[in-house]
């Protein structure tokens, strides 16, 4: 699976007045309902699993562009707008306790758009994988807060979820129709304002021999290693405790212990069976901790070695004006301009509104 991007905001507290709530779900309903019309719903989702598309879409709707709300409060609008009109694209789930709904919210809006079930039960597991891969298989430090799922009568998704740390957040895009793999290589334009140290990818195609050893670990009986990594001292350092280095030196009097926890989780594993590294992430219990012991273990058992490397690739959407980091695409970025001025030009809204959002895309255009 292609992930396409991911960038970080800042926390900003607060809620957006109903006055301009209420306005953004108007406005953001017939900008979708004139790129459907335009477009189809495969392009909805394209763009909406662009990240500068998205925040420019936020900032014509009226929100801080650089507001961490842009995500929660645009995809809060976005959902009631997409339930009021009729264009074959609802969105589930949502921020906090609403993200956990969205495996109940995916069946009901599949009957309604009278897809399978078989359809219906993949675009589930997609919801729960894709959480699970930016949660823990891709170990940046933020923790995810709000996912939404935006599905098509068509059977195609995309997802638009966001993680917190230091009161900045970073947000993930993922687009079915670029499906790949969920667990290698899954980002196709990443950007962010910083590059992270030291971050446990086990996406990356470097640590594909690392998830094989993971896999291996717990289907040949965790139970096995016990001997050669436990140890009944209580002040003895944990396998936990190298968890953010990529070499480490082990003392010659010490072995490495796994908590009870890890290894109830590695057994149930183990009865379970996973035949692939997707299963194995999705049993219950199997969270950041769990994943990193596997990674540490395959590297101390075997040599296998998985990636400590952040994953960004950009460190802006579209590059900067002065050409750092990169030049900006220009292609992109006028048919990111040209798409929102045309569906808010097109949309089923007041003059004012409408001359109010062509002016922010102005603003956004020049900030």
């Amino acid at each position: 699976m292609k992930r396409t991007g991911y960038v970080n905001l800042p926390l900003h507290s607060g809620r957006a007045p109903r006055w301009l709530f209420e306005r953004m779900v108007k406005l953001a309903g017939g900008v979708c309902e004139v790129i459907v019309m335009e477009y189809g719903t495969e392009h909805l989702l394209r763009r909406l699993s662009d990240p500068f598309w998205f925040q420019a879409f936020s900032h014509v709707l009226g929100f801080d562009w650089h507001s961490s709300g842009t995500t929660t409060t645009t995809c809060g609008a976005l959902k009631l707008a997409l339930s009021d009109v009729d264009v074959g694209v609802k969105l589930a789930g949502g921020k906090g306790k609403s993200s956990l709904k969205t495996v109940k919210e995916i069946p009901k809006i599949g009957d309604e758009f009278g897809l399978s079930n078989k359809k219906i039960d993949e675009m589930v597991v997609a919801s729960k994988l894709s959480a699970k891969v930016d949660n823990a298989c891709v170990q940046d430090g933020f923790s995810l807060y709000h996912h939404s799922f935006v599905m098509s009568e068509k059977g195609e998704w995309a997802v638009i979820q966001q993680g917190m740390r230091d009161r900045y957040a970073r947000r993930y895009h993922w687009l079915s129709m670029d499906v790949m793999d969920f667990c290698e290589e899954p980002h196709s334009a990443i950007c962010s304002d910083t590059r992270e140290k030291k971050v446990l990818d086990m996406t990356s195609s470097q640590s594909r021999e690392a998830r094989k050893a993971s896999l291996d670990i717990v289907r040949d009986n965790p139970a096995h290693i016990v001997p050669v990594i436990s140890s009944n001292s209580p002040l003895q350092t944990t396998l936990l405790d190298f968890s953010a280095v990529e070499h480490f030196t082990m003392p010659s009097h010490h072995e490495i212990r796994i908590g009870k926890d890890c290894m109830g989780v590695f057994m149930k594993a183990y009865e379970l069976q996973p035949e692939s590294y997707e299963e194995l992430i999705l049993i219950k219990g199997m969270g950041p901790k769990k994943i990193r012991a596997l990674a540490l273990l395959s590297e101390l058992l075997w040599g296998v070695k998985a990636s400590w490397k952040d994953p960004v690739k950009y460190t802006f959407a579209h590059g900067g004006k002065d050409g750092h980091p990169f030049p900006v695409d220009r292609e992109t970025y006028d048919n990111t301009i040209d798409v929102l001025r045309s569906a808010i030009e097109d949309a089923k809204c007041e003059k004012k509104e409408k001359m109010l959002a062509l002016k922010r895309l102005q603003d956004f255009i020049k900030s």
